[in-house]
């Protein structure tokens, strides 16, 4: 029996870029990146935002801590608000954090000083040092979110403290811990719970009523980082991996493996929808805290050592990110409209660039007077509705053939020259590229294109190199033009000189390859300076 004959596929351009998803899409929102360099290029060790409020009601300020000094940024603007230097010539801050309302901001530093500045003179109004408090790095001070006098510290001594901003010594000490303690926390909702990790490789919880830990987790790594995302689970970075714990049963949910260094900073985002990680490998990998699968992730140029997602009211205004070079990296997303305000300025510099700024201001004038919905807009919502899914099996009747079509049959038949010349130039004139892309790809794949292009006098060859000329201006079909005239000239460079003197086919071959040597050349320029835009844009991103 005779195989079946069927029509040669169409030859198919490489798919572009898979779809954003829904989480991708939002975390591209964050844009404007500025880069601001830290006082005498110190690492940025902590970026923070005011406790939340129960009330509701929020500073919009943060604070970022690097070298010997605190700076307060408004949540707005992005613009340096205050700074706060008043730690000793030898000492370096550590943990900047406001209060609530913005009136107090606390800090500790490695002089094992824990201290309280009025951030509206820069005055110190409390200082806890000495015999009574520290004698070793603090690390981590944390408010209490719902009393506003109470306030936590974290040190190197291996200790935990609580205190009263009213009283000189500590109203209670946690002591359990067998090394460095440098994160800690409160837990959502119990005012008088604190969670610790250590570099002994413990997750401590304690209750400040009472003395000893009253929940321990072992890790296998020092921790660098604990986070509450909710009254009953923390996450805890430990080495490269972060453990989510189930503080009502006792044990660990899960485990977080999506970094190849040590990971040094969580923070949520989205409503606590999403667990954000920064880690020395310079990433941060965006979590799904359902799946605890990775949704998305931003690379940086340094390692990181801090990191936080901003909000202004309900919703997050910037992710602000630490690095160890010294720098702070704030993206801002844009939402109502400033969003479409940063929208009409792109379309209008865009319109300006082309030449066109003219003709995109009475666009405008006009778009003003229209009143209700815009045309364009107009069934947006409906696009793709209605459309059915047909899942076919191996069906192979007569009605679903397709009769093949004379280039395929000659190309068939081994006829390789005819087939070019079939739909290049084809009985109604009309050439179809997908056609001509088809079989110059399956000339390629039977090594056949030598043969097809063989033995051609000078009028043969317009059709050819009017093809080739377009190609080349088109990215998904220049190497296949490419191939096609590496072999033109190798088969038909000797006779140009001939066939330029010969008549008017001849001329028209030399001027064609002509104008096919000028847009190459043309596009070479071009690539030339578009990789040398690319080199100054990423020196300019790097600095």
């Amino acid at each position: 029996m005779a195989a079946e004959v069927r029509p040669l596929l169409p030859a198919r351009a490489p798919p572009g870029p898979a779809a954003l998803t829904p989480d991708q899409a939002y975390w591209k929102t964050f844009k404007n990146q500025v880069l601001l360099p830290s006082p005498h290029n110190s690492a940025v060790t902590s970026i923070t935002t005011p406790t939340h409020n129960p009330s509701g009601s929020q500073a919009d300020v943060f604070a970022v801590t690097s070298g010997g000094r605190v700076q307060i940024f408004n949540i707005k603007t992005r613009k340096l608000v205050k700074s706060i230097s008043r730690f000793g010539l030898e000492d370096t801050a550590r943990s900047g954090v406001l209060r609530r309302d913005g009136r107090i901001l606390l800090a500790g530093g490695d002089s094992g000083t824990v201290q309280a500045f009025d951030t509206g003179s820069r005055a110190i109004l409390k200082q806890w040092r000495g015999a009574q408090a520290h004698r070793q790095p603090v690390h981590v001070v944390r408010w209490n979110p719902s009393v506003l006098t109470d306030l936590m510290s974290c040190s190197d001594d291996r200790t935990v403290r609580a205190w009263d901003l009213t009283e000189d010594v500590a109203k209670w000490t946690g002591v359990g811990h067998a090394d460095y303690v440098r994160s800690g926390c409160y837990l959502p909702e119990q005012q008088s719970m604190i969670a610790s990790g250590s570099y002994d490789q413990t997750v401590r919880l304690w209750d400040s009523r009472q003395q000893g830990a009253v929940m321990t987790f072992k890790h296998a790594a020092p921790i660098e980082c604990i986070l509450p995302l909710n009254a009953s689970t923390l996450a805890a970075a430990a080495g490269n991996e972060v453990s989510i714990l189930n503080l009502t049963a006792g044990r660990p949910e899960h485990f977080v493996r999506a970094h190849q260094k040590t990971v040094t900073a969580l923070s949520t985002a989205q409503n606590s929808r999403r667990l954000l990680t920064g880690a020395l490998d310079g990433h941060v990998k965006i979590h799904d805290v359902t799946s605890w699968e990775v949704v998305g992730g931003i690379k940086y140029s340094a390692p990181i050592l801090s990191l936080a997602v901003i909000n202004a009211g309900a919703e997050d205004r910037h992710l602000a990110v630490g690095l160890q070079s010294g720098l702070l990296a704030l993206r801002t997303r844009l939402a109502g409209s400033e969003k479409v305000r940063a929208k009409e300025k792109e379309k209008k510099m865009q319109a300006l660039l082309a030449g066109e700024g003219d003709e995109y201001e009475r666009k405008q004038r006009k778009k003003d007077l229209r009143q209700g919905v815009r045309a364009r807009d107009r069934g947006k919502d409906f696009q793709g509705e209605g459309a059915d899914i047909v899942i076919t099996g191996n069906e192979r009747s007569r009605q679903s053939m397709k009769k093949l079509s004379a280039w395929q049959r000659s190309l068939r038949g081994g006829e390789y020259g005819l087939a070019l010349d079939q739909v290049l130039q084809p009985d109604d004139g009309t050439v179809k590229n997908a056609e001509v892309v088809t079989l110059v790809t399956a000339l390629r794949h039977r090594s056949a294109l030598r043969i097809a292009l063989d033995g051609r006098r000078a009028e043969q060859l317009v059709s050819i190199l009017e093809w080739c000329l377009k190609g080349i201006a088109s990215p998904k079909n220049v190497y296949l033009a490419y191939d096609v005239m590496l072999v033109l000239v190798d088969l038909y460079s000797h006779k140009l000189v001939e066939w330029a003197e010969d008549g008017e086919e001849g001329e028209e071959v030399v001027r064609l390859i002509k104008r096919v040597q000028k847009r190459v050349r043309s596009g070479v320029e071009l690539a030339e300076r578009a990789a040398s835009t690319l080199g100054m844009v990423q020196m300019l991103e790097a600095g």
